[in-house]
Order: C-alpha cells, then sequence, then structure tokens
C-alpha cells in the first residue's frame, strides 16, 4: 500500500463532510499544512491533485478511556451457558481475577507488542487521539523496573507507531479495596504512597514536555483504591501541570456502598471534597448516582466517560447520562475493556440506555453524539484543539464509506444519522491524524492488525503457559 505521509501540505477532497456548524455538505476541500487543518472549503469540485476521500468525513475520533491490556481478554470473560467453571466470570468482581491473571504475565515488550496492535484496530475504527489509564507500572511483586515509567513509555511508543496521539493517565492505585492492601499481581499496580506516584509521574511528565503528540496527566484508580487523604496529592499534581485528571466513579454498587460505610459519604462526595472534580476532570463510568452527585458533577463541569459496551458487558447497570448532560457535564465515551473497539457502536448506546431505561426516544441529536465522540472526548484528554473540520485545528479526518451493506441508501441529509446509527468501525476507509494518513482503503500503515493482534496475545499466551 502506498500511503500519502506529507511533511508539506497536503489537500484531501471531501464528498461530504461534517462541519462545524452541525451539517453536512458536498464536496468539501480541506486543506492541511503539516499537522494542522489550513482551510475549509465547501462547494467545490474534485481538484485532480487532492485525495478523494469517498462517503462522510468527520473530525478524527477521540476514545476517552482505555485499558489497553484488557483487549487480550476479549472473547475469554463473556460466560454463558456451559460455560467451563475456569471461563466463570459473572459478575465485575470475577472479570477482575481474570484481568489480574493477564496484568501479572506481561513485560515491557509484551505491552509494546499488544498496545501497538491495539492502537492499529483503533485507527481502523476512526480512532486519532487515545485516553489511555494507565496503572500497571511496576514488575513482578511490585519491584520497580531500572526505568520506573518504563511501561508508560512502551504505551505511548505504541500509540505513535500506530498514528495516534495520547493522553497517557498515569493512574495512581495503593489499595486493593478501601482500607485493603495490595496482594498478587495488584503489586504492580502500586507505588506505596501518593507522594512516591508523584515523584514517578513528574519524571514521566518531564520527558514528554515538549510533545505535541503526548499530554501525561493523573488519575484516582477509585475510592477503592487510593485512600481519601492522598487524594489531594494527585489532584495537585493535575493542578501543576494544568493536565487532565481521570477517575473510575461508582461504577459498581458495591463500590458506592463501601465508600458510603468507610466515609459516611458517596464517591463523588468524597472525590469533590479532596479537591479531585472540577472542569479539567473526568469521571468514568458514573454509573450509580445520587440526585447530589450529579449536581456535584455539573457543578463543577466535570466532564463523564460514559462506556455503555463494557458496562454492559461487566453487568455494571446503565448511568443517568442525560441527567449528567443536563446538569452541566460534558458527555465523552470509551471502549474501556475492549469487549469491541467501535466508538460509533458506543454513541448510540449512549442514546439507547436512555431509551430503555425511559420509554421514549431521542435524549441526544445526532450533533450531540457527533460532538462526544470528537470535540468532547478530546477536550476531556487535553487537546482542546482537535475535533473539528476547522482552519487551525488538528489535521484529523476519517472517512466512512456511504455504500456498505449498512450505510448504503444515505443521502446527504441522512448520512450522518446514518453513520452515528448504522455504520460499524468496519465501514472506516480513510484515518488522516495529525495531518499523517494511517489508514487506506481500510488497510494501517503498520500492515495486517488482526495479525499483529493475534502474535501479540499469542505471545501472552505462552508466556503465562509458561509460568503454570
Amino acid at each position: 500500500m502506498s500511503v500519502p505521509t506529507p511533511d508539506g501540505a497536503q489537500r484531501y477532497w471531501c464528498e461530504l463532510a461534517w462541519l462545524p456548524q452541525g451539517e453536512v455538505a458536498e464536496g468539501v476541500l480541506v486543506h492541511v499544512e503539516g499537522d494542522r487543518i489550513a482551510d475549509v472549503v465547501p462547494g467545490v469540485p474534485a481538484p485532480p491533485d487532492a485525495v478523494r476521500l469517498a462517503g462522510l468525513t468527520l473530525p478524527g475520533l477521540a476514545n476517552v478511556h482505555s485499558h489497553a491490556f484488557h483487549r487480550a481478554l476479549r472473547g475469554r470473560v463473556q460466560p454463558g451457558p456451559g460455560a467451563p467453571a475456569a471461563d466463570e466470570a459473572g459478575d465485575f468482581w470475577g472479570w477482575r481475577e481474570r484481568m489480574y491473571e493477564l496484568a501479572a504475565v506481561l513485560d515491557p515488550d509484551a505491552y509494546l507488542a499488544l498496545a501497538r496492535a491495539v492502537y492499529a484496530e483503533m485507527a481502523l475504527a476512526g480512532i486519532t487521539c487515545v485516553g489511555e489509564f494507565h496503572y500497571l507500572h511496576h514488575g513482578p511483586d511490585g519491584v520497580p523496573y531500572q526505568d520506573p515509567n518504563i511501561m508508560g513509555h512502551a504505551l505511548i511508543q505504541a500509540a505513535r507507531d500506530a498514528g495516534l496521539r495520547i493522553a497517557l493517565l498515569d493512574t495512581c492505585y495503593l489499595t486493593g479495596g478501601i482500607g485493603i492492601r495490595l496482594v498478587g499481581p495488584q503489586l504492580r499496580f502500586g507505588d506505596g504512597d501518593a507522594d512516591r506516584w508523584a515523584a514517578r509521574a513528574e519524571e514521566l511528565a518531564a520527558a514528554y514536555a515538549d510533545a505535541p503528540d503526548v499530554v501525561i496527566g493523573a488519575a484516582v484508580h477509585s475510592v477503592r483504591a487510593v485512600p481519601a487523604e492522598q487524594m489531594p496529592v494527585v489532584a495537585e499534581f493535575a493542578n501543576r501541570h494544568a493536565a487532565p485528571i481521570h477517575v473510575h466513579l461508582a461504577e459498581q454498587r458495591a463500590e458506592v456502598e463501601a465508600c458510603v460505610e468507610a466515609y459516611c459519604a458517596t464517591p463523588a462526595q468524597v472525590l469533590y471534597d479532596r479537591g479531585v472534580l472540577g472542569p479539567r476532570a473526568t469521571a468514568v463510568h458514573a454509573t450509580h448516582l445520587s440526585d447530589v452527585d450529579i449536581a456535584l458533577l455539573g457543578g463543577c463541569t466535570a466532564h463523564v466517560c460514559l462506556c455503555p459496551t463494557t458496562e454492559r458487558d461487566l453487568a455494571d447497570g446503565i448511568g443517568p447520562g442525560r441527567r449528567l448532560a443536563d446538569a452541566g457535564c460534558p458527555i465523552t465515551l470509551g471502549s474501556d475493556s475492549h469487549a469491541v473497539i467501535d466508538l460509533f457502536q458506543e454513541a448510540r448506546e449512549a442514546e439507547y440506555g436512555e431509551r430503555a431505561t425511559t420509554g421514549h426516544r431521542g435524549h441526544w441529536g445526532v450533533a450531540d453524539l457527533i460532538g462526544m465522540l470528537t470535540v468532547a472526548g478530546n477536550a476531556s484528554l487535553g487537546f482542546p484543539g482537535a475535533g473539528l473540520l476547522l482552519a487551525g485545528a488538528r489535521a484529523d479526518l476519517v472517512s466512512v464509506r456511504l455504500d456498505t451493506p449498512r450505510t448504503s441508501g444515505a443521502t446527504p441529509r441522512t448520512a450522518a444519522a446514518t453513520v452515528v446509527y448504522a455504520a460499524t468501525a468496519a465501514d472506516v476507509h480513510s484515518v488522516v491524524s495529525g495531518g499523517r494518513r494511517i489508514v487506506a482503503d481500510g488497510e494501517h500503515v503498520l500492515g495486517d492488525a488482526g495479525a499483529l493482534l493475534r502474535e501479540a496475545i499469542a505471545a501472552i499466551d505462552r508466556t503465562a503457559e509458561a509460568g503454570r
């Protein structure tokens, strides 16, 4: 495959394009210089020197919540009738044990190979920016590697190899539950205390201080994993760097119940009181919330990241997404455990979840759902100059075919709704990320992403088998 990767200028002519006015325009010429869009001109015939992009072109999608290594669990942790007992993971807590087993066998080389393949899969799905919620820091038994950030470096290298921008959300993870010490594979997640986490994170941030394609953010894993008195250290790191801070929030009812018992407050209240929640914060899941929680999140304009496929896969529940948006929270989307990597599916499931719980349709318009996938998602990850087909914005273009069995019949008037409500990742045929074309005719610059995934996961399986 010959894929244009211009260092200078490049022109793309889009049959149809989603423009910032929230409408589909025909015959849109996009002039790219370096990693930015220089000009957008609708209503022009295709110039002979422009790369023609068929179908509907959208801004690049942002996958706000990823755990790259969870991709190796796909198909192995979905229990059903007749499943062997060893494969049973009937709720979040059973699934978590299987995840720990995987975490135990990863090393930097295996992590790099797996993450590179996962990010290539994301690129094929139209994703140009990923938020990696990173807590697999150290070696076996929690012993730091010679470079204590080598696993973070592997993730960043993987994203660069695949052509994605990355917000590495370095995660503070200190306890295995409220008042419970880390054990087993969990030891790999911990730094001892928040001050030592911050010292390591500072080194990581310094290494990428001038990188336009990397943001080093922070994360409080959850109220289960960080004692309340240590949360301000993580918040201060994010404030000092003007960086995003993310947190798993109220994902399971058991988490909320344990928090109320320990702190006489809900997780949202604990996080708010310790300075974690604010405009640069993103609450991931936000499933089991009180009215007060919703008011707190909306009042501080924290982002919320819904991960509908994972939340349903793990039987976590359906969160109050529409109520959170009405309260003032920008809504974003993520593929989380990567049971599926398809943000179009996540967008429509956000709407369908509301329909299932309320009994009526039309909670978000198509423009709202596209905004979740693009502008809001990039802003949540610390890349506010992305997510729009607009002069000065990052040159991220994702083109979706309108002639597949899922999308055929679309017109300019219905193209956007067709993509959001019917297209899948398989319908993406071209992706430009930061001015570089990383997918052309459905093929990634790294080659066969399926083969990369197969090889990376097989290597992990061999390591696991050798350790038994």
